[in-house]
């Protein structure tokens, strides 16, 4: 029996008045998906427990069967384990996103967070843009006094890791949540170790904003990365084994350093495809190959899509509705047909993690609908995958129990 867990990031949502008063899961042609809804079992969720960060570091812990009131210390930590970076005792990981600043001549703390990730800066770019930081000898001394390093990557998520760190009392606030708005009440504030990472984020925005390679990214028509954000703090931490709870070994196919590195920590097999970007402009296509491949190996095996998240928090509401098709006639349907086409039994369990509100552009805790389909059981009780389905079923409070209902430990509450 294979085990197939597909999780859209952030595609569940609440009604939009552009849409018509419906959400885009409403409005989103899914011929497959809805099909399987027909002849599984649709029920809701709640992957964020009360009082813990809304966002994928507590929902796809949750998903992958760990209670974050346990075991969540961070989402740096985990993000940190995909890029090989080991953190010792004492030690604590920063996601440091490039972003975009408001261009104007106000004081820097009136200027509004146009994008958390600097219009999805990458490749080369991205790398160029670090490295000006990296290379300033006031950056790169005020980096040392803090004890810190950032670690380069060729995209707008870089994670940073700071030694012999106390980041009791500081309050650090994601980006995404709070585009439009003035930066400066949200640095990292709470007490003084706090202006350790303020003073850096000013000093970048003050390196970064005209320089050559940001005036560069302007003359193309682009939104310039004229600015570094740290968030997501973490410090070390370790989860259980996946073989020792559900009996197996998996992969993870994502283009989501936080989703590889959660199945790092859990022992499952984290796969790059190249041409993954996270975006909408994902290689749908080699992660179909990829997901195939590993459901050849092994017994499980997670598909993460991250474009819905990212078209979201873009303000890309077309692109949102656009991302959950490709879901499902890219990536869920192929896969359908070439299991059935092996005569292979599978069962799948499909989600968004949490949602991602098109009226904020940012994250919520809400309940969220799941589909639970197994191909040797089909129930033939109708009706299609969408929030309001979910909503008509009793409420899963403990998102860390899905996967009992996948590998059969747990019986779904009808």
């Amino acid at each position: 029996m294979k085990h197939l867990l597909v999780i859209g990031d952030g595609m569940a949502d609440n009604p939009v008045p552009e849409l018509g008063g419906k959400t885009p899961l409403e409005v989103a042609n899914i011929p497959t998906i809805d099909a399987l809804a027909a002849d599984g079992v649709v029920g809701q969720v709640r992957n964020v427990p009360p009082g813990l960060p809304a966002g994928s570091e507590t929902a796809i812990l949750s998903i992958f069967g760990c209670d974050p009131s346990v075991y969540f210390t961070g989402r740096s930590p985990m993000e940190a384990a995909a890029s090989g970076i080991t953190l010792v005792p004492g030690d604590a990981a920063f996601r440091c996103n490039l972003v975009t600043l408001e261009d104007g001549d106000m004081p820097l703390g009136e200027k509004k967070i146009l994008s958390h990730s600097a219009g999805s800066i990458e490749g080369d770019a991205a790398l160029e843009t670090i490295g000006v930081l990296l290379s300033d000898p006031r950056f790169a001394k005020a980096l040392e006094e803090a004890r810190m390093e950032i670690h380069t990557f060729p995209a707008f998520r870089q994670i940073a890791v700071q030694h012999r760190s106390d980041i009791s009392g500081i309050t650090f606030i994601p980006p995404h949540d709070h585009l439009g708005q003035a930066c400066g009440p949200l640095f990292p504030s709470g007490n003084d170790r706090a202006e350790v990472f303020a003073n850096l984020m000013r000093l970048a925005h003050e390196i970064l904003d005209h320089h050559p390679v940001t005036e560069k990214r302007r003359a193309a028509g682009k939104m310039p990365a004229n600015g570094i954000w740290f968030w997501a703090q973490g410090t070390a931490v370790q989860l259980p084994s996946f073989r020792q709870q559900y009996g197996c070994d998996g992969a993870v196919i994502s283009a989501v350093p936080l989703c590889h590195g959660i199945g790092v920590l859990r022992g499952l097999e984290m796969v790059e495809v190249e041409g993954a970007t996270g975006e909408i402009d994902t290689n749908f296509e080699g992660k179909l190959e990829a997901t195939w491949e590993k459901l050849r190996q092994y017994d499980f095996v997670c598909l993460h899509l991250e474009a819905p998240d990212e078209c979201t928090h873009n303000g890309d509401l077309t692109g949102k509705v656009q991302a959950i098709e490709w879901l499902d006639s890219r990536l869920v349907s192929p896969l359908l047909q070439r299991l059935r086409e092996a005569g292979e039994d599978f069962r799948l369990l499909l989600l968004s993690d949490h949602k991602t509100l098109t009226a904020t552009r940012g994250h919520d805790g809400d309940p969220v609908p799941y589909l639970l389909y197994d191909s040797a059981v089909p129930t033939g009780r109708g009706g299609v995958y969408d929030e309001a389905a979910g909503e008509k079923t009793p409420l899963m409070e403990d998102g860390s129990k899905l996967l009992d209902l996948l590998f059969q430990k747990q019986q779904v509450r009808q």
